[in-house]
């Protein structure tokens, strides 16, 4: 069985992993709000940079335990289809007009 303590940073880590993910999600959401097109390279740059991060920081808490590779896995693929799904949403919007 494991310590109490271990088991709180591992859920405060995954939890701290996912909050990090939905910031960028909100930042892409602002960026293209302000009709920054995904075409534009410094949106492109923007997402390469925070996906880079965010991706370190799984790799950091795999390597100390603190979630699974399948878990970080996990918390990058979900950030990938619904930020796929923004995209698609806003190009929808761009051929409506």
């Amino acid at each position: 069985m494991m310590p109490e303590t271990i088991v709180d940073h591992r859920e405060k880590a995954q939890a701290l992993l996912k909050a990090d993910a939905e910031k960028i999600l909100r930042l892409i959401e602002v960026q293209i709000e302000n009709l920054t097109m995904p075409q534009c390279p410094l949106y492109e740059e923007v997402l390469d940079t925070q996906m880079f991060g965010l991706s370190r920081e799984i790799d950091f808490a795999v390597r100390l335990n603190l979630i699974t590779e399948e878990q970080g896995k996990e918390i990058l693929g979900n950030l990938e289809r619904r930020l796929n799904i923004l995209h698609e949403a806003t190009q929808n919007s761009s051929d409506d007009l």
